[in-house]
């Protein structure tokens, strides 16, 4: 026992459960105690600790729509009134006024019951129901009759309600107080004629401390004799009446008889002492005794009522009997769902199982108008479990998955067992929480870029696309690139993508001859923590552009040199003479050379081959032709637009060395004033090219070499240092076929230095020994006008 203000007695009282424990705890406080008045710890009565009432939301309910009479303090664990208690509003005239109240605790649910038992104090005076008491007495009444007088009436219970009476000392009446019974006893006959009006001031004293009181005036007439009361027909009426019974419906009649006279028999009704909710419910005729409804009666407020009847005669005798009205409940409450706890939001990942709410029941009606089922809607993963008396649980039955449904709507119905059934539902929104279970994922498998070479940089090649199905940061898609190398450098050094659009720009400028396609994997990443991501592959193809004009490879264009090849006079129309042999960097049609001369000495002897190169003779060669030809081809590819490239030829028709002087004449830039010098030059310079030549021949042969080359090589018999390794040896493009190769041999014994021509591997093709290339000392003399000296290469 603790003690505290209004404190008087704690009872505690433990019952186990299955599942939690239900502890009854009963307090005894005084009423009318300011709010916030302490008195009393729930966690030391009930032997919890401080920090879990934090924890678990301890929290005071009442049933139904009562008030909450008492709050709870999660930091000391104190018990604090709430709302001010009358005990008299609350009880009534009961004995024992007892309020109920819950305290309960979540995760794991834990219910106790808290009764607080309220004390009464004096706080009510006692009352009459009148401010004057009228009585009529006839003179003839005898020394010892009683006169009942209807009490005064307190509020107050036990010692604080009506303990005595005092009646001021007179010369006619005592007072007599039995069992609460109050009445005038006559102790001196009356005489009308020496006092007809006698005023006696009655005294009601409650025994609280202070002390309350009342007075009323007993204001007495003295009359001719009425010996006679009234009189009931039974002491106590009993009635039943179903509650909400309509206004008007008589409940009972009450009926008194007086065996006097005219006026003395004349008998009227009326109700004793009541409350003022009985006066608004109920009225008694005063003629006849019916006491009708004229207010509304609730069973679940109050389920019986005890009406004092007093019968009154015309001359002041009155008597009295009880009537006890109960209601029978109807079924017109219908059941309330109350939501006493919700985790809102819920993630996504909850386990079955998880509780997510908790749901109390209640219904005001008694008995089976009072037993609930409770539903739930059906396809929702969530179902009631039955918890403590009418509490249930709400878990989830399946997984959640945010992605297909991110809000629920449950409906929670409960119906009662009444006759007809009453139900009524509550909604419950339960939001499901984003978790990062989700990749993003690619609105493609994978993506292809066409650029084309020579492009800006910052140029956009393509855009990539990710979906993320998550919420928020979860859900919010980051782009980069995978690291990676490219022909040796690093990824970046190409490509950037920009992180929030997907966009994939070029960082730098693309060579198709350089390479023709690359892929990069770019990778999706969310938010998300840890976040996660996909990859995908994008593949990036470059297109060629015409950038690269033809690359004439023979006849060599290099500085001012010149090459000679040497046509005899009796090669017939159609026989290979040369070929110019070109290539071209770039791809497809812009790698498709077509050769034409667009200058010659005799326009009509020699043809080239559009797509081969191959310089033919139209015709039979006449005498009449000239001796030096001169022939400027022009090399395009098919590109748009086309680039070309020009070289010249020079062609020197002669069946032997001994014409080789007049090469003089094979200059555009001749001199006729230094003709004879060149001349001189040119013989002296054959003379000797031609004894080295036989020398080296002899060296040649005397080692045993099959076939020894000349010291110039014929022009179509392409040393291998003329093709770049980059360039194919492709048929139809310029570059010389592999069964055009030629030798040259000089015969044996041979002084005049004529040549045996040898058959080539093609009918067609003319000898290569009729191929010369001049060093720069054979023409010395023949092109002295020349500015610098003209550059032979002689292929190896």
């Amino acid at each position: 026992m603790e003690s505290k203000p209004g404190l008087i007695t704690l009872f505690v009282v433990c019952i186990l459960a299955l599942q939690s424990v239900c502890t009854e705890v009963s307090y005894s406080i005084q009423e009318e105690l300011k709010p916030g008045t302490v008195f009393g710890n729930i966690a030391k009565d009930l032997g919890l600790d401080i920090t879990t009432l934090s924890s678990r939301k301890a929290r005071v309910d009442a049933e139904g729509d009562n008030e909450r009479f008492c709050a709870v303090s999660l930091q000391t664990g104190d018990l604090s009134v709430a709302e001010r208690l009358d005990r008299e509003s609350l009880c009534d005239t009961k004995p024992s006024c007892i309020l109920i109240q819950e305290l309960v605790l979540e995760n794991p649910l834990e219910l106790h019951r808290i009764n607080l038992h309220v004390q009464d104090i004096n706080d009510n005076s006692p009352q009459f129901k009148r401010n004057s008491i009228k009585m009529e007495i006839r003179e003839s009444a005898e020394k010892g009759t009683r006169f009942r007088i209807e009490g005064a009436h307190d509020a107050d219970i036990g010692k604080n309600s009506v303990q005595r009476y005092s009646l001021q000392k007179n010369d006619n009446f005592i007072l007599m107080v039995d069992a609460n019974k109050v009445e005038l006893v006559l102790d001196h006959k009356l005489d009308r004629e020496t006092q007809r009006e006698i005023n006696l001031p009655l005294t009601a004293v409650d025994g609280g401390s202070p002390q309350r009181s009342s007075t009323v005036m007993i204001h007495v007439t003295v009359l001719d004799a009425n010996d006679n009361a009234p009189v009931f027909s039974q002491a106590v009426y009993k009635a039943s009446i179903p509650e909400n019974s309509p206004l008007n419906t008589v409940v009972v009649r009450v009926s008194a008889t007086d065996a006097d006279e005219g006026v003395n028999g004349e008998v009227s009704y009326d109700f004793g002492h009541v409350s003022d909710i009985d006066e608004r419910v109920f009225s008694i005729d005063f003629k006849t005794g019916e006491i009708r409804v004229i207010g509304t009666t609730d069973f679940e407020k109050k389920n019986a009522f005890e009406l004092p009847v007093i019968a009154n005669d015309g001359l002041g005798l009155s008597s009295s009997a009880k009537v006890y009205i109960e209601l029978t409940d109807e079924n017109d409450n219908a059941p309330v769902v109350y939501l006493k706890s919700l985790s809102n939001p819920i993630p996504e990942n909850a386990p079955t199982g998880t509780e997510v709410g908790i749901i109390n029941v209640q219904d005001r009606d008694s008995e089976n108008n009072r037993q609930v089922r409770c539903s739930i809607q059906q396809g929702v993963p969530f179902k009631l479990v039955p918890s403590i008396k009418n509490y249930y649980s709400l878990v989830t039955t399946g997984q959640l998955d945010r992605e297909l449904v991110s809000d629920y709507n449950i409906t929670i119905t409960a119906t009662d067992e009444g006759s007809p059934s009453l139900s009524s539902s509550k909604c419950v929104q339960l939001s499901v929480a984003d978790i990062n279970d989700n990749p993003p994922v690619f609105e493609e498998q994978s993506y292809s870029a066409y650029v084309s070479e020579n492009n800006k940089p910052g140029s956009t090649l393509c855009s990539v696309s990710a979906r993320d199905p998550d919420w928020r940061q979860n859900g919010t898609v980051v782009y980069s690139l995978l690291a990676g190398e490219v022909n040796g450098a690093p990824v970046s050094s190409y490509l950037s993508v920009n992180g929030d659009t997907g966009v994939i720009h070029a960082v730098r400028s693309f060579d198709y001859e350089q390479f023709r396609s690359f892929k990069v994997h770019v990778m999706a990443r969310d938010n998300g923590s840890p976040p996660l991501s996909s990859n995908v592959t994008v593949s990036v193809f470059i297109s060629d552009v015409n950038d690269n004009s033809p690359q004439i490879l023979y006849p060599s264009p290099e500085g001012n040199s010149f090459m000679t090849e040497l046509v005899p006079k009796a090669a017939h129309g159609g026989s290979l003479v040369s070929k110019v042999i070109a290539v071209d960097a770039d791809s497809g049609q812009n790698a498709w050379l077509s050769y034409h001369i667009v200058k010659s000495t005799d326009p009509g002897l020699f043809t080239i081959g559009v797509h081969s190169g191959e310089i033919r003779t139209q015709r039979d060669i006449s005498e009449s032709d000239s001796m030096k030809q001169n022939l400027v081809v022009a090399v395009k590819d098919n590109g748009q637009p086309s680039l070309s490239a020009t070289c010249s030829m020079y062609l020197l028709i002669s069946d032997n060395l001994a014409e080789v002087p007049e090469l003089k004449d094979l200059s555009f830039n001749e001199s006729n004033s230094k003709l004879t010098s060149y001349l001189i030059i040119a013989l002296v310079s054959v003379s000797t090219f031609f004894l080295t030549f036989i020398i080296i021949i002899l060296g040649l042969r005397f080692c045993r070499r099959r076939k020894p080359r000349l010291l110039f090589d014929g022009a179509v018999a392409i040393p291998s240092g003329y093709l770049p390794p980059n360039y194919a040896d492709v048929d139809g493009t310029g570059t010389l076929r592999s069964t055009y190769n030629y030798d040259a041999y000089l015969t044996t014994g041979s002084r005049t230095s004529d040549f045996k021509f040898v058959t080539s591997y093609n009918d067609n093709t003319l000898p290569a020994d009729q191929t010369l290339k001049k060093s720069p000392s054979d023409f010395l003399e023949a092109f002295g006008e020349s500015d610098d000296p003209p550059q032979v290469r002689i292929p190896r």
